[in-house]
């Protein structure tokens, strides 16, 4: 089971994205196969994996592993410190439920995760220092329609910039708001911010080398509703435009796939050079997939 003769690596017709087949994670992946399904990450950015619905938390937590050590994600720590306890957490850190349920299993527009409407452009947990390299989400209950994914290639959204944007984004860092989540919700235990000086977050560069491929990727990872992202020792109106330009650049359609999820559909992303998009559920009905992270790292500026 797994064995490298069985896997098949077949790309999207899409500027990022393969499927993956003959991989049933339910089972240890040897060794060559982990090295294959590693290269194949790198090489498209991200990957699906088919049917994957039967596999256990235990066994989420061990395939993110093939891909490098699994870590919890970086909201639970709100509300560690807020004393709060999730609604509808599994008993593994390393796994975040993303869910529109409330505390009583029904589906709502708004919850303490990402609810049932729109989740904006954005990198996973871009707003820590030491973001994670990647994300898997696991589909476990889906609605009859709505609630489409998008990924972008961030690759090519900073090899297709201008040169004069290239030039004036060299070396560059930005503010990543920490404030809201995805969904524009506040956060567990953090007060809204009413200027671009109270904004909390790292300041991370705005182009990134992914050290696997050594090529540079924009790295935009987060905007709110005002005040919230700004670049770092630029002039406010000046570097209002630029984000504006170039968040309509990276997020651009002909940068994107979109997925239309299928129930035990695993996806895997590279949050250093992909940003991510739920289009908002046409039908209030459950939906509730698990993601695991792996590992964090710094991002390096180019």
């Amino acid at each position: 089971m797994n064995d490298i003769d069985s896997v098949r690596v077949v790309p999207f017709d899409a500027p990022l994205g393969a499927e993956v087949c003959g991989v049933d994670f339910a089972h240890p992946v040897p060794e060559a196969t982990v090295e294959r399904l590693r290269a194949a990450w790198s090489e498209h950015l991200i990957l699906l994996f088919r049917q994957q619905g039967h596999i256990t938390e235990a066994e989420h937590i061990r395939a993110t592993g093939v891909f490098g050590t699994p870590v919890a994600g970086a909201n639970k720590a709100y509300f560690e410190r807020a004393g709060k306890q999730e609604t509808n957490a599994t008993p593994f850190p390393e796994i975040t439920v993303v869910s529109n349920l409330d505390a009583e299993g029904q589906p709502v527009m708004e919850n303490e995760s990402l609810g049932s409407g729109e989740v904006v452009w954005h990198s996973d947990n871009s707003y820590i220092d030491t973001p994670p390299t990647g994300s898997f989400l696991l589909a476990r209950q889906l609605p009859p329609a709505g609630g489409r994914t998008s990924w972008n290639n961030q690759y090519l959204a900073y090899e297709t910039l201008p040169d004069d944007i290239k030039s004036r984004i060299s070396g560059r860092y930005s503010k990543h708001d920490s404030s809201r989540n995805s969904a524009g919700r506040l956060r567990v235990g953090v007060k809204k911010p009413e200027t671009l000086a109270d904004v909390p977050g790292p300041n991370h560069p705005l182009v990134r080398i992914v050290p696997e491929t050594g090529k540079p990727a924009l790295y935009l990872g987060r905007r709110r509703v005002y005040p919230s992202q700004y670049i770092i020792d630029f002039d406010e109106a000046e570097g209002e435009a630029l984000l504006d330009f170039l968040w309509a650049h990276a997020t651009e359609e002909r940068l994107q796939y979109t997925h239309t999820w299928q129930d035990g559909d695993m996806v895997l992303w590279d949050n250093r050079c992909c940003m991510h998009y739920r289009e908002p559920l046409t039908v209030m009905a459950p939906r509730v997939l698990h993601r695991t992270q792996i590992e964090y790292q710094a991002p390096i500026p180019a």
